[in-house]
């Protein structure tokens, strides 16, 4: 493990630099909302995570283009598909350097074998680097999109073509290879140093890449450091640094980019956007999210196992409430209630379900029918971080929490550190927790299946456990055509099932804004929640 020296928050804002110093310096800081699980992507689900690693740092074969979800070509100039479905061939990018950096200094250029290594540690169990790291990694993403079983094999064909073979077809697969934590590419040579030197975990810690940044260092829970590549291939930076300066209070953010102490920050509350918006030096864009913020309900302990318990809790809950003490300020407000797991700006959306209603009486008549008159106690898990899907977990579970009160239900209110918090509600510690997401790629799948899926439960993305077979096959199907008009069937079964049976109480689609300073130039919000800051430049 690198050793970290520890800062103070004054130290942060000294390295923030002035305005017109760090202007003058090409230092664009960044105001990010939490600190990264860590650096190697492919182990962890936290979007915090990607914009601190992969869209820095890393590349994919193929990634979206910025402000959409069309898939366009990065490492890979080019791509075929076989005529049924199973064989994928991609010319690669000739000429792309590696990161040179103190503690790795490549010999060569990318080349087909860094293809073969990302994807195969992620297929193999028993692939070299996996032994050698400690605990063994895990890599949630790519099992929850079901990449383990819909990929067969990864061929060198030569150094500058690679051929991936399908054990089924999928038409989620260019787009499942485009994310972050599934598809960015690593140094074979720079593994095998790792491992030759027994320090395979490094990886997590000092990455190495062909993207628009180099990785400087990191200062936990302070700030992260980026330097411009200047052999990148797609042409150095109009900046010259990236600061990314970790300020989990969104108070703060807002403070500071007042301040010019930072030209973007992430995600503000409602109540500060009137704020932000009165200042001349500043801008914002804004656009309806992809996504969803939920409250779930692990399956696998009692009593969240019975659906009429699921239901009834569901039906306490007083979502408009939650909506105007959450979601709005004022004037503003930046949710709308979520009746599906998917957004309503996502072809599929079922506009035929209906929601559960708020109704305290039949809740409580529900729960007795269930076996619970006098309610029971459990715990309700909430964020610690402000997320575009939710800008204050916190005061949601209170108010849950007070809703339960009234059925006789004693939720006790659990937080952590935003990567203990995921690390736990993964391995399934909770009993209710609040968590959402936002879209990876634009399409139903990327909800459906990566979120509930029977797959998606031993990655961990399935938070609420729940393994519902007519459901999985539903979304399973879905997969194996590119047919839209079947497609689109299959989700609004799903979205029917997922109903019936309240895995979650789905709370709430929310616009997000990204403010920034006036002389940020070219900065494009991302429809998928990233923060890019590639084709980024101060004025």
């Amino acid at each position: 493990m690198m050793k970290l020296r520890t800062v103070k928050v004054a130290a942060v804002v000294a390295l923030a630099l002035s305005a017109m110093g760090a202007q003058a310096a090409k230092t664009l800081v960044y105001c990010s909302e939490g600190s990264p699980e860590g650096f190697d992507s492919a182990r962890y689900t936290a979007g915090t995570t990607f914009d601190a690693s992969s869209h820095t740092v890393g590349n994919r074969l193929v990634e979206f283009e910025r402000g959409t979800t069309k898939v366009v070509p990065a490492l890979a100039t080019s791509w075929e598909m076989s005529a049924d479905g199973l064989t994928y061939t991609f010319k690669l990018r000739p000429g792309v350097k590696f990161h040179t950096t103190e503690y790795f200094k490549p010999t060569r250029d990318f080349n087909a074998d860094d293809v073969v290594l990302t994807f195969e540690r992620q297929l193999k169990k028993d692939h070299p680097y996996n032994k050698a790291v400690s605990p063994a990694p895990e890599y949630p993403y790519f099992g929850d999109m079901g990449l383990d079983t819909t990929i067969k094999s990864v061929e060198k064909v030569d150094p500058l073509t690679v051929r991936f073979v399908l054990n089924k077809p999928s038409a989620t697969f260019l787009a499942d290879i485009a994310l972050p934590p599934t598809g960015t590419v690593i140094s074979a040579e720079y593994v095998n140093k790792l491992l030759a030197e027994g320090k395979a975990n490094e990886l997590n810690n000092a990455p190495i890449g062909t993207g628009a940044f180099v990785f400087k260092r990191y200062e936990k829970d302070a700030q992260i450091r980026f330097a411009a590549n200047p052999t990148y291939w797609g042409g150095k930076q109009a900046i010259d640094n990236l600061i990314f300066a970790i300020t989990k209070d969104s108070a703060v953010r807002a403070q500071k980019l007042k301040a010019n102490e930072c030209q973007v920050a992430f995600a503000p509350k409602p109540q500060e956007l009137s704020s932000l918006k009165g200042d001349p030096n500043i801008k914002m864009t804004n656009q309806a999210g992809l996504n969803v913020g939920y409250l779930a309900y692990n399956t696998r302990h009692k009593p969240f196992d019975n659906r009429d318990v699921r239901l009834a809790l569901s039906m306490a809950i007083n979502k408009q409430a939650i909506l105007d003490a959450v979601y709005k300020s004022g004037d503003i407000s930046i949710g709308n209630a979520a009746v599906n797991p998917i957004p309503p700006t996502m072809w599929s959306y079922n506009k035929g379900t209906k929601d559960y209603g708020y109704d305290t009486a039949k809740a409580k008549d529900m729960l007795a029918k269930a076996g619970f008159p006098n309610g029971f106690e459990t715990t309700l898990w909430a964020m610690p971080v402000v997320r575009p899907y939710n800008p204050d977990a916190k005061k949601m579970a209170e108010l849950i929490q007070a809703d339960w009160e009234k059925i006789g239900v004693k939720a006790k209110i659990v937080t952590y550190e935003w990567g203990e918090y995921l690390k736990r509600t993964k391995a399934g510690e909770h009993d209710t927790m609040l968590l959402g997401w936002t879209g990876d790629n634009g399409d139903p799948d990327n909800f459906l299946y990566v979120l509930l899926s029977c797959d998606a439960v031993a990655g961990g993305n399935n938070r609420a456990g729940w393994c519902q077979n007519e459901f999985s096959d539903l979304v399973g199907r879905a997969k194996l055509t590119t047919n839209v008009k079947e497609r689109t069937k299959y989700y609004m079964q799903a979205q029917d099932v997922f109903k019936r049976e309240a895995p979650w109480q789905t709370i709430a689609h929310s616009v997000v804004y990204v403010p920034m300073r006036k002389n940020v130039q070219g900065f494009v919000q991302s429809p998928l929640g990233d923060m890019i800051f590639k084709g980024v430049s101060l004025k």
